[in-house]
């Protein structure tokens, strides 16, 4: 039986043969050097470019992208708890080929979810690019990331299937009783880790927020399919504007409008995502008729948007206070923190909390 190979040192050329092979990536040959090289400034978990060279070249692909678990303890523990190696990985097995959303081609994937030990080899999508939450971007790629959020959500809308799926919806109730007892607690040290930068709307948009958890409207059973974590880091983007969903480690399910929210509120700057948010979210809710999704009318779709502003401050506080602090994380978080507060008070997103 193939072990999993958790360490980059582990991606030796042999394991890599045998892992190729037995996925039919390789038909003939065999790999004689792999060069291994970090990727990307990912915290919950490890990526690394591996660049192959064969006995009969072109057998196989010219280079992958692996995914490993966090050498980071802290970071590798948060996403046990959270099932975050268990979700992407399972998500690559069960999901991706059921749906039109576009992803990288996977190659390999192995798990223990005991361990939390797991590896995803991946098509490397080079000269694509991940894109920069901090920059953000233009109203073209918003609209093409929309397109994508479109083919995630419409196919499997209301599908029952996705309730067997313990590793993707677990126990709604339980987190979010658990959410609920701690956000408040990680708001306070937030507020205290940022409090020479935070600006004032923030402080105000999250005790509106995290002062009135208890107080969120019972919500029907989630329809479909959400990325969670769907912003510009985490899609590549071709040198014609293609855009690529990756990093699928906190998908769930719920409702499709509160990836889009996420998206529009922190990859567009305020004053460009006031420009163009609504006609966006028109786009995604006529494709979501286009692919059949039925039952759901504008106006739930744009209260469901509302709904959504709130996701990514939750967000940003979460995270930055579960995994490995950066420099580069703390300005992630920051403008995550500050740019979705604002979107939340720019919709008075506050009526939605009652």
């Amino acid at each position: 039986m193939l072990t999993i190979a958790d360490t980059p040192g582990a991606l030796t050329p042999e394991w890599l043969t045998a892992a190729l092979t037995s996925s039919g990536s390789l038909a003939v040959g065999r790999v004689v050097d792999a060069d291994v090289r970090p990727l990307g400034t990912g915290q919950m978990c490890d990526s690394v470019r591996i660049r192959l060279t064969y006995d009969e070249p072109g057998a196989g692909p010219a280079s992958l992208v692996a995914k490993l678990p966090a050498a980071d303890e802290g970071s590798r523990a948060t996403a046990k708890a959270f099932r975050s190696y268990e979700k992407e990985v399972r998500f690559y097995q069960e999901l991706a080929g059921r749906l039109p959303v576009r992803t990288p081609r996977l190659h390999h994937a192995d798990l223990d979810v005991e361990t939390a030990s797991f590896v995803l080899l991946l098509e490397d999508l080079a000269p694509a690019e991940p894109g920069d939450q901090l920059r953000g971007c233009g109203p073209d790629i918003a609209a093409a990331a929309v397109r994508e959020l479109v083919n995630l959500h419409a196919p499997l809308w209301g599908d029952p299937s996705l309730l067997a799926l313990d590793w993707l919806h677990g126990d709604p109730e339980g987190r979010g009783a658990l959410l609920g007892e701690v956000l408040p607690m990680l708001w306070a040290g937030f507020q205290e880790r940022y409090a020479a930068v935070l600006e004032p709307h923030v402080k105000q948009a999250g005790d509106l927020y995290f002062g009135r958890l208890d107080a969120r409207p019972e919500r029907a059973p989630a329809p479909t399919i959400t990325h969670v974590d769907y912003r510009l880091d985490n899609l590549l983007i071709g040198p014609d504007g293609t855009v690529t969903v990756v990093d699928w480690q906190t998908c769930g399910t719920g409702t499709g409008p509160s990836d889009v929210a996420y998206f529009l509120g922190a990859g567009l700057l305020p004053e460009v995502r006031r420009e163009v948010e609504e006609q966006l979210v028109r786009d995604y809710f006529d494709g979501l008729v286009a692919g059949g999704v039925t039952g759901y009318d504008w106006a739930d779709c744009w209260l469901d948007y509302r709904r959504g502003t709130w996701g990514g401050l939750s967000m940003a506080v979460l995270a930055s206070m579960s995994v490995k602090r950066t420099d580069r994380g703390d300005e992630m978080f920051l403008a995550m923190a500050t740019r979705h507060a604002r979107h939340a008070l720019d919709l008075d997103a506050a009526d939605v909390l009652t």
